[in-house]
């Protein structure tokens, strides 16, 4: 009879604990979840800043490169350049 009590009481406790602490976990490993895709984010961007500051940089440095990429943005073409289109 005492073993029953026993069984009893551990399985209300354990049952009370799950209850209370459960949710509470739950919640814990979404907010890890999300750390770490929010970490994982911030590295792309920190790296694809790099890139930026590195092709910054260049165009500072190389005016070909500057009038390249502004070329290219624009689709501006010099006299007697001919231009070839892929068919994307």
């Amino acid at each position: 009879m005492e073993r029953k009590k026993v069984t009893l009481y551990a399985a209300f406790f354990v049952g009370i604990f799950i209850v209370i602490f459960l949710p509470g976990f739950s919640e814990l490993q979404k907010l890890r979840e999300e750390n770490r895709d929010s970490q994982k984010r911030m590295e792309i961007l920190v790296h694809h800043n790099e890139v930026l500051k590195e092709e910054i940089q260049r165009m500072k440095q190389d005016p070909d490169y500057m009038e390249k990429k502004a070329r290219e943005k624009l689709g501006i073409v010099k006299k007697g350049e001919i231009v070839y289109k892929s068919g994307k």
